[in-house]
C-alpha cells in the first residue's frame, strides 16, 4: 500500500470482478425464464418454462461479488486486524465506508440470490381444465436489477474504502519524512576577521 493510496492492483481486481458480476446480474434480468399454459391430453394444465439460464447467471453475479468483497476483506484485514488506523478524517471516513459497503454488499448478494432462487422455482401442474385464473410462477421484474444497481454502489463504496483505509494505515513517519527539516539547516557564523 504504497504512499496511502493503495495497490493498484487491488482496485484494479475490485472494479473488474464488480463490473462483471453487475454484467452477470443485468444478463440475468433479461434471460428470466418466462413461462406459458400448455393443456395436456388428460386435460390437465402445466406450465412450459424457457431456458433456465438466468439462475446461473444470477450465480454467477453472486459468486464474483463475493470474490471480489473477500479480496479486498483480506487485504485490508477487515479493518479489525493488522495495523490499527490512525486517528483522524481518514480512520472515520473508512469507518463509514466499510459499513456502508457491507450493506450495499449483503443487499445485493440477497437480491441476487433470491433472484436465482425464484427463477429456479417453476410450477409444474396448475390444475384441471376447469379451474379459473391459471398462471405460471415467473420472477418478477427488477430482482436482478436492484442486485446490479447495488453491485454498482459496493464496488464505489470499496474503492472509496480502500482509499481511505490505506491512508489511515500509512507508516506514522511517512508524511513527516516527505518534509524538509528546517531545524538543522543552521549555518554557523564566526566572527570574521576577528582580532585576538
Amino acid at each position: 500500500m504504497g504512499q496511502g493510496r493503495g495497490s493498484t492492483l487491488v482496485h484494479l481486481l475490485v472494479v473488474v470482478l464488480s463490473l462483471i458480476a453487475f454484467g452477470f446480474a443485468v444478463a440475468a434480468e433479461r434471460r428470466r425464464s418466462v413461462g406459458h399454459i400448455v393443456l395436456d391430453a388428460t386435460n390437465a394444465t402445466y406450465c412450459v418454462y424457457k431456458s433456465d439460464v438466468a439462475t446461473g447467471y444470477g450465480v454467477g453475479a453472486f459468486l464474483f461479488l463475493l470474490c471480489s468483497e473477500t479480496i479486498l476483506m483480506v487485504v485490508t484485514s477487515c479493518m479489525c486486524f493488522g495495523r490499527p488506523l490512525t486517528p483522524g478524517s481518514d480512520r472515520a471516513w473508512s469507518i463509514i465506508y466499510f459499513v456502508s459497503s457491507w450493506l450495499t454488499f449483503l443487499v445485493a448478494e440477497a437480491c441476487l440470490v433470491a433472484g436465482a432462487k425464484q427463477n429456479a422455482y417453476h410450477t409444474k401442474y396448475r390444475g384441471m381444465i376447469l379451474a379459473q385464473n391459471f398462471s405460471c410462477d415467473t420472477l418478477r421484474k427488477g430482482i436482478f436489477i436492484a442486485g446490479a444497481a447495488f453491485v454498482v454502489a459496493t464496488m464505489i463504496l470499496n474503492v472509496y474504502y480502500y482509499m481511505y483505509v490505506s491512508k489511515a494505515t500509512a507508516p506514522p513517519g511517512h508524511a513527516a519524512s516527505n518534509k524538509v527539516n528546517h531545524s538543522s539547516s543552521t549555518v554557523g557564523m564566526t566572527g570574521y576577521g576577528a582580532r585576538v
